[in-house]
């Protein structure tokens, strides 16, 4: 069956801090992960909340609600992250974290705007489906009443029915009518076309539940303003049971057999956002031919020619895009590669100006670096880091311990022979004697670096050398 119009965009409430090209001023706000075009009849990605989801480390889990238009699906959510209630569209978190089979697993909570809303493409709303359906580890699909007909197969299905009565039927045994052959006498198209759908949707079996809700109150219209107490006794008592359910069936999302990170799920949106676009141009072009043929003896055979092109393009496409993503993120890999080698032989050395250097490259790799090159791309970065953060910090306090040896002999010859400053000759006398006999005693210099007073006169140098305002490496080559 079509699906009739309705309107999706997807945010995401986050109380943590997301760097790149956007600057967080206020936690408690939404980011939009999909966007719908101006005509909305095309989705966009948007970089905010994909930036925002990629701070993720843990696996992570989807839990969606759909539904029709003005069914209550911004309200269950609220009700069961336990929020105030919101307008618009968002996703909920600090994801929660939870764990799942022993790994610790960060939940985040998708909201849609209704089904059967004005002005929107049948084909604008079925791609809104099936990208909720990808999206999502749990799909909740909320009713207003009974079971209604329906065309995805996503990979965990709850079906929410809300009703105050169920004509003497069990919620299970309504959503079981509901997937039933429909009579078909007559051989329509359309008809077989239900059957196969919901034939679809019966085979999933225990991918499938079903739970019923009463309504929590007859005054809907002020639902936001209510409290546990003023709502219906069993409709609370049965949404801790549906968030029980929920919890219960959460998985993190798995894709080629492997739970994804905020960084990979993004990377999975960006690749299924191509593969969309793939199928709805090839669906254009295919309806396209079909209206513009004539004669029916070459056109199974031309319709056939034209799908291994169209898929031959998809491939070079695929490829042109792979080839781009390495590209750019070779470049980027390269440049951060020159920067810590540059930053290893500073004339004087600074920890802050090579962190400083260090969080630079890794944030423009991070906004830059883009498609399916990424993931890779970003395993060898981090390798490249840590080894030259590793390599650094071992130069940098044998640098500084040479240089303090050398300083306080200096200073020695200088409060003895030039200014004849008793006092600046015996502390230099008792810095160089530290120095020297700290490292005897303890066998090497690297024990030394563990000492307080060793963290004083790094923190001491750090001051001098380098600050927003100071850099006196840079001084030095002008």
């Amino acid at each position: 069956m079509e699906i009739s119009s309705r309107v999706f965009v997807v945010s995401i409430l986050l109380l943590f801090l997301a760097s790149g090209s956007f600057s967080i001023d206020n936690f408690h706000q939404a980011f939009p992960i999909v966007e719908p075009d101006p005509g909305h009849t095309k989705l966009r990605l948007s970089r905010e909340g994909l930036e925002a989801i990629s701070r993720i480390t843990n696996p992570i889990a989807a839990v969606a609600v759909i539904g029709p238009y003005r069914s209550g699906k911004s309200f269950l959510l609220n009700q069961l992250l336990s929020l105030s209630c919101y307008e618009g569209i968002w996703v909920w978190g600090t994801p929660v974290e939870v764990d799942i089979d022993g790994v610790r697993t960060s939940v985040f909570y998708l909201d849609t705007e209704g089904f059967e809303s004005v002005g929107k493409s049948n084909v604008y709303d079925d791609r809104i489906f099936a990208l909720a359906t990808v999206m999502s580890s749990v799909l909740i699909y909320n009713l207003p009443e009974t079971g209604q007909d329906v065309a995805f197969e996503p990979a965990k299905l709850l079906w929410l029915i809300q009703r105050d009565f169920l004509q003497g039927k069990s919620v299970q045994e309504m959503v079981d009518e509901a997937l039933k052959h429909v009579p078909n006498t007559d051989g329509d198209k359309n008809i077989d076309q239900v059957n196969q759908i919901r034939d679809s949707l019966a085979v999933m079996g225990e991918n499938s539940t079903a739970f019923s809700l009463p309504q929590p109150h007859l005054m809907r219209t002020k639902l936001c303003d209510l409290k546990d107490d003023d709502l219906e006794p069993l409709y609370v008592k049965r949404r801790e049971k549906l968030k029980e359910v929920v919890a219960s069936i959460i998985r993190p999302k798995i894709v080629q057999g492997k739970a994804l990170t905020g960084k990979e799920f993004v990377s999975f949106l960006e690749q299924q956002s191509l593969q969309d676009a793939h199928e709805r141009f090839r669906e254009e072009a295919m309806k396209a031919f079909d209206d513009q043929h004539f004669g029916r003896n070459h056109a199974k055979k031309s319709a056939m020619q034209l799908d291994e092109e169209i898929n031959e393009a998809y491939k070079n496409v695929i490829m042109a895009n792979q080839y781009q993503s390495s590209r750019l993120c070779e470049q980027l890999y390269t440049r951060c590669e020159d920067k810590m080698d540059q930053l290893q032989v500073l004339r004087l050395p600074s920890m802050a100006k090579f962190n400083a250097g260090f969080l630079q490259c890794n944030q423009s790799f991070e906004q830059e670096c883009v498609g399916p090159s990424k993931a890779s791309y970003e395993q060898r970065m981090v390798k490249m880091m840590a080894k030259a953060r590793s390599l650094f910090i071992k130069e940098y306090n044998q640098r500084l311990f040479n240089w303090l040896v050398a300083f306080s002999l200096v200073m020695v010859v200088v409060g003895r022979f030039i200014i004849k400053f008793i006092l600046l000759e015996m502390a230099a006398w008792i810095l160089f004697i530290f120095l020297e006999t700290y490292t005897r005693m303890f066998w090497s210099a690297e024990s030394l670096y563990y000492n307080p007073v060793w963290h004083f006169i790094v923190a001491t140098w750090e001051t001098l050398v380098y600050s927003p305002i100071l850099d006196l490496d840079r001084s030095l080559e002008t």
